[in-house]
Protein backbone atom coordinates (compact mmCIF):
# COMPACT_ATOMS: atom_id res chain seq x y z
CA UNK A 1 0.00 0.00 0.00
CA UNK A 2 1.24 3.27 -1.07
CA UNK A 3 2.18 5.07 2.31
CA UNK A 4 0.06 8.14 0.76
CA UNK A 5 -2.93 6.21 1.53
CA UNK A 6 -2.24 6.43 5.36
CA UNK A 7 -4.58 8.35 7.08
CA UNK A 8 -4.56 10.05 10.48
CA UNK A 9 -7.53 8.03 11.90
CA UNK A 10 -5.37 4.97 11.07
CA UNK A 11 -2.35 6.23 13.48
CA UNK A 12 -4.93 7.26 16.08
CA UNK A 13 -7.07 4.38 15.63
CA UNK A 14 -3.98 1.92 16.65
CA UNK A 15 -3.11 4.26 19.85
CA UNK A 16 -6.86 3.77 21.03
CA UNK A 17 -6.59 0.05 20.03
CA UNK A 18 -3.59 0.05 22.88
CA UNK A 19 -0.55 0.41 20.53
CA UNK A 20 2.21 1.58 22.02
CA UNK A 21 3.70 3.33 18.93
CA UNK A 22 3.41 3.89 15.32
CA UNK A 23 5.85 3.26 12.19
CA UNK A 24 5.35 4.06 8.60
CA UNK A 25 7.42 3.28 5.89
CA UNK A 26 7.51 4.96 2.91
CA UNK A 27 9.59 5.69 -0.54
CA UNK A 28 12.71 7.50 -1.06
CA UNK A 29 11.70 10.74 -1.28
CA UNK A 30 11.76 12.13 -4.70
CA UNK A 31 11.55 8.72 -6.25
CA UNK A 32 7.89 7.31 -6.81
CA UNK A 33 7.27 4.64 -9.07
CA UNK A 34 3.61 6.04 -9.73
CA UNK A 35 4.65 9.34 -9.75
CA UNK A 36 2.00 10.62 -7.15
CA UNK A 37 4.11 11.90 -4.32
CA UNK A 38 2.31 9.68 -1.74
CA UNK A 39 5.27 9.59 0.18
CA UNK A 40 5.24 13.50 0.78
CA UNK A 41 1.44 13.25 1.63
CA UNK A 42 2.47 11.08 4.25
CA UNK A 43 5.13 12.85 5.51
CA UNK A 44 2.89 15.98 6.03
CA UNK A 45 0.10 13.83 7.50
CA UNK A 46 3.01 12.27 9.99
CA UNK A 47 3.94 15.86 10.98
CA UNK A 48 0.28 17.31 11.46
CA UNK A 49 -0.46 13.74 13.88
CA UNK A 50 3.08 14.54 15.76
CA UNK A 51 1.85 18.00 16.56
CA UNK A 52 -1.87 16.46 17.50
CA UNK A 53 -0.24 13.92 20.11
CA UNK A 54 1.74 16.94 21.50
CA UNK A 55 -1.42 18.73 21.87
CA UNK A 56 -3.26 15.88 23.72
CA UNK A 57 -0.03 15.15 26.09
CA UNK A 58 1.46 12.40 24.40
CA UNK A 59 4.82 11.64 23.41
CA UNK A 60 5.36 12.38 19.56
CA UNK A 61 8.14 10.01 18.98
CA UNK A 62 5.97 7.57 19.41
CA UNK A 63 4.89 8.04 15.59
CA UNK A 64 7.96 7.57 13.18
CA UNK A 65 8.14 8.01 9.25
CA UNK A 66 11.12 6.70 7.78
CA UNK A 67 11.73 6.60 3.71
CA UNK A 68 13.91 3.33 1.93
CA UNK A 69 14.01 1.56 -0.97
CA UNK A 70 12.63 -2.02 -1.03
CA UNK A 71 16.28 -3.21 -1.51
CA UNK A 72 17.64 -1.75 1.65
CA UNK A 73 16.63 -4.96 3.73
CA UNK A 74 19.10 -4.05 6.44
CA UNK A 75 18.50 -0.29 6.60
CA UNK A 76 14.97 -1.46 7.12
CA UNK A 77 15.54 -3.54 9.93
CA UNK A 78 18.00 -1.64 11.59
CA UNK A 79 15.31 1.71 11.59
CA UNK A 80 12.44 -0.98 13.22
CA UNK A 81 14.79 -2.34 15.85
CA UNK A 82 15.46 1.28 16.79
CA UNK A 83 11.89 2.40 17.20
CA UNK A 84 10.86 -0.74 18.41
CA UNK A 85 13.82 0.12 21.70
CA UNK A 86 13.14 3.51 21.65
CA UNK A 87 8.88 2.94 22.25
CA UNK A 88 10.04 0.10 24.88
CA UNK A 89 12.01 3.07 26.71
CA UNK A 90 8.65 5.32 26.35
CA UNK A 91 6.66 2.65 27.98
CA UNK A 92 2.88 1.92 27.85
CA UNK A 93 0.73 4.76 25.94
CA UNK A 94 -0.69 7.35 28.38
CA UNK A 95 0.46 5.53 31.14
CA UNK A 96 4.04 6.73 30.90
CA UNK A 97 3.07 10.27 29.83
CA UNK A 98 0.95 10.21 33.31
CA UNK A 99 -2.74 10.06 31.20
CA UNK A 100 -4.88 7.39 32.71
CA UNK A 101 -5.98 4.97 30.49
CA UNK A 102 -9.86 6.56 30.46
CA UNK A 103 -8.68 10.26 29.84
CA UNK A 104 -6.35 9.07 26.92
CA UNK A 105 -9.97 6.98 25.76
CA UNK A 106 -11.76 10.07 25.82
CA UNK A 107 -8.85 11.76 24.21
CA UNK A 108 -8.58 10.00 21.50
CA UNK A 109 -11.85 9.21 21.06
CA UNK A 110 -12.55 13.45 20.48
CA UNK A 111 -9.63 13.43 17.92
CA UNK A 112 -10.86 10.97 15.48
CA UNK A 113 -14.27 12.29 15.75
CA UNK A 114 -12.43 15.50 14.75
CA UNK A 115 -10.16 14.07 12.05
CA UNK A 116 -12.77 14.59 8.89
CA UNK A 117 -13.16 18.58 9.82
CA UNK A 118 -9.29 18.82 10.48
CA UNK A 119 -8.74 17.36 6.98
CA UNK A 120 -11.19 19.80 5.71
CA UNK A 121 -9.48 22.79 7.20
CA UNK A 122 -6.06 21.64 6.58
CA UNK A 123 -6.86 20.43 3.03
CA UNK A 124 -4.56 23.27 1.41
CA UNK A 125 -1.63 22.91 4.21
CA UNK A 126 -1.85 19.43 3.81
CA UNK A 127 -1.09 19.19 -0.15
CA UNK A 128 1.98 20.97 0.33
CA UNK A 129 5.07 19.54 -0.14
CA UNK A 130 7.40 19.89 2.03
CA UNK A 131 11.35 20.41 0.97
CA UNK A 132 13.85 20.67 3.56
CA UNK A 133 14.02 18.57 7.20
CA UNK A 134 14.43 22.09 8.63
CA UNK A 135 10.99 22.99 7.96
CA UNK A 136 9.73 19.88 9.58
CA UNK A 137 9.52 20.84 13.50
CA UNK A 138 7.63 24.20 12.96
CA UNK A 139 5.83 23.55 9.95
CA UNK A 140 2.46 22.99 12.26
CA UNK A 141 2.67 25.67 14.88
CA UNK A 142 1.56 24.91 18.67
CA UNK A 143 -0.33 28.11 18.19
CA UNK A 144 -1.89 26.82 15.16
CA UNK A 145 -3.16 23.03 16.21
CA UNK A 146 -4.41 24.90 19.66
CA UNK A 147 -6.56 27.06 17.30
CA UNK A 148 -7.63 23.73 15.35
CA UNK A 149 -9.18 22.65 18.64
CA UNK A 150 -10.37 25.82 20.14
CA UNK A 151 -12.05 27.15 17.32
CA UNK A 152 -14.03 23.90 16.44
CA UNK A 153 -17.38 24.79 13.84
CA UNK A 154 -19.86 23.04 14.68
CA UNK A 155 -23.53 23.22 12.43
CA UNK A 156 -26.88 23.45 13.24
CA UNK A 157 -30.73 23.88 11.54
CA UNK A 158 -32.35 26.80 12.42
CA UNK A 159 -36.20 25.71 13.03
CA UNK A 160 -37.55 29.01 12.36
CA UNK A 161 -35.60 28.68 9.31
CA UNK A 162 -36.01 24.69 7.88
CA UNK A 163 -38.70 23.62 5.60
CA UNK A 164 -37.83 20.04 5.81
CA UNK A 165 -36.74 19.51 2.18
CA UNK A 166 -34.56 16.80 3.22
CA UNK A 167 -31.34 17.85 0.89
CA UNK A 168 -29.27 17.76 4.16
CA UNK A 169 -30.20 14.23 5.56
CA UNK A 170 -30.26 12.82 2.31
CA UNK A 171 -26.45 14.18 1.67
CA UNK A 172 -24.92 13.55 4.89
CA UNK A 173 -22.25 11.40 4.75
CA UNK A 174 -22.51 9.73 8.19
CA UNK A 175 -26.88 10.13 9.07
CA UNK A 176 -26.02 12.85 11.43
CA UNK A 177 -29.36 14.43 10.80
CA UNK A 178 -32.58 13.31 12.54
CA UNK A 179 -35.30 14.30 9.78
CA UNK A 180 -39.25 13.21 9.19
CA UNK A 181 -41.70 14.78 6.49
CA UNK A 182 -43.07 17.72 7.46
CA UNK A 183 -41.05 18.28 10.18
CA UNK A 184 -37.93 20.32 11.44
CA UNK A 185 -34.64 18.30 10.84
CA UNK A 186 -32.50 18.41 13.76
CA UNK A 187 -28.29 17.84 13.52
CA UNK A 188 -27.08 14.99 16.12
CA UNK A 189 -24.21 16.56 17.22
CA UNK A 190 -22.18 13.50 18.80
CA UNK A 191 -22.62 11.70 15.41
CA UNK A 192 -21.80 14.96 12.96
CA UNK A 193 -18.19 14.75 11.37
CA UNK A 194 -18.44 18.40 10.78
CA UNK A 195 -17.91 17.42 6.75
CA UNK A 196 -19.45 21.07 6.13
CA UNK A 197 -21.98 18.92 3.96
CA UNK A 198 -25.13 20.13 5.37
CA UNK A 199 -24.33 23.67 5.28
CA UNK A 200 -23.30 23.37 1.36
CA UNK A 201 -26.71 21.68 0.22
CA UNK A 202 -29.02 24.08 2.33
CA UNK A 203 -31.06 26.26 -0.24
CA UNK A 204 -29.94 29.35 -0.54
CA UNK A 205 -33.45 30.66 -0.56
CA UNK A 206 -33.78 28.85 3.23
CA UNK A 207 -30.44 29.41 4.55
CA UNK A 208 -31.73 26.78 7.58
CA UNK A 209 -28.02 25.42 8.32
CA UNK A 210 -26.07 27.95 10.62
CA UNK A 211 -22.25 27.36 11.05
CA UNK A 212 -21.45 28.36 15.02
CA UNK A 213 -17.55 28.62 15.57
CA UNK A 214 -16.17 28.16 19.42
CA UNK A 215 -19.32 28.98 20.83
CA UNK A 216 -22.36 26.26 22.12
CA UNK A 217 -25.10 24.91 19.41
CA UNK A 218 -28.11 25.71 21.04
CA UNK A 219 -30.26 22.30 22.28
CA UNK A 220 -32.21 20.81 20.07
CA UNK A 221 -36.51 21.56 19.88
CA UNK A 222 -37.95 18.12 21.25
CA UNK A 223 -39.64 15.97 18.88
CA UNK A 224 -43.24 16.78 19.65
CA UNK A 225 -42.66 20.39 18.38
CA UNK A 226 -40.83 19.96 15.53
CA UNK A 227 -43.76 20.15 12.57
CA UNK A 228 -43.56 22.40 10.44
CA UNK A 229 -46.74 24.64 9.18
CA UNK A 230 -46.96 25.82 5.63
CA UNK A 231 -46.90 29.73 5.42
CA UNK A 232 -49.68 31.22 4.06
CA UNK A 233 -48.50 32.78 1.00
Amino acid sequence: MCSGRVDPEFVFRAFANGMDGVFIGGCILNECNYITNGNYHALNMVLLCKKIMEHMGLNPERLRIEFMSSGEGMVYVDVVNDFVSRIKELGPVGKAEGISEDELSLKLAEVRKLIPYIKIVKKEKLQVRIGSKDEYPEFYSNNEIDELFSDVVSYYIDPEKCRACMLCARNCPVGAIESAKNQVHVIDQYRCIKCNTCYEVCPEKFGAVTKIIAAPVPDPIPVENRAITKKES
